[in-house]
């Protein structure tokens, strides 16, 4: 199966983002996970005086989660769909959030600029076409010592985890993907893990876009080896880069 990309992907998530919410709910640990994905980030003080920016916020889930650790802190979040985008904007938020529609990649062309005290990534990363040149883009938004959690599934290498994750896409995700209307899109994203990074090899590349202390945190539960937090920082000028 091709992978969609570019305007085909976001055309997709567009289409999609009515059900959006109503599908990722038939998952109970989701947005649970989101939320320790962004505990991991370590904002102090509850977030107060940062700024933080959200990639790929979808319909919101993210940025939630982002609120619910760091209620203090000033939040951009951004997305290429704007039909994803609309439903995030349209629900009730009690901090600070800056709504902006545009691809990772053009940012700045959006006026967005940093420096930001941290950034967070949910499920996007293995949705873009050039994984290394969004991380240049996320590498120089951040201040030095800034932080970065990347939250997505990305294989640990196991037989046993591939298996599992493909058990479930075409058991569950699939189907009810395939009863919303949007079957093409759900295949899709059962594809995109199985292509994606393994969980050392994403490391890997983290520490070659100029990351320090990048490593894999698993998630608890059935998604151990399938859905990891990648924690990193921005070290400063002529810190030598390593990874823990």
């Amino acid at each position: 199966m091709t992978l969609l990309r570019d305007r085909d992907l976001t055309r997709a998530f567009d289409h999609a983002a009515a059900g959006y919410d109503r599908l990722v709910s038939m998952n109970p640990g989701y947005h649970a996970d989101l939320r320790r994905s962004a505990r991991r980030l370590r904002l102090p003080d509850g977030g107060e005086g940062l700024r933080v920016l959200d990639i790929g916020c979808g319909t919101g889930a993210s940025t939630a989660a982002l609120l619910r650790v760091a209620p203090g802190a000033e939040i951009t979040a951004v997305d290429a769909s704007a039909g994803m985008l609309e439903r995030a904007a349209a629900k009730s938020w009690a901090g600070h959030v800056r709504w902006v529609h545009a691809p990772v990649e053009e940012v700045a062309r959006a006026g967005v600029q940093g420096p930001f005290d941290a950034v967070f990534a949910a499920y996007l990363f293995r949705n873009v076409a050039r994984p290394d040149a969004v991380l240049d883009r996320v590498h120089a938004l951040l201040r030095p010592g800034g932080r970065l959690a990347v939250h997505e599934y990305s294989l640990s290498g196991s037989p046993v985890h591939h298996a599992l994750w493909s058990a479930v896409c075409r058991g569950v995700i699939v189907p009810a993907g395939t009863l919303m209307g949007d079957r093409d899109l759900y295949r899709y994203l059962w594809r995109s893990v199985l292509a994606f990074d393994r969980a050392p090899e994403f490391v890997d590349r983290l520490v070659r876009g100029g990351f320090h202390e990048a490593r894999a945190l698993p998630m608890p539960g059935w998604q151990t080896g399938i859905l990891q937090t990648f924690l990193a920082r921005r070290g400063a000028p002529g810190e030598r880069r390593s990874t823990s």
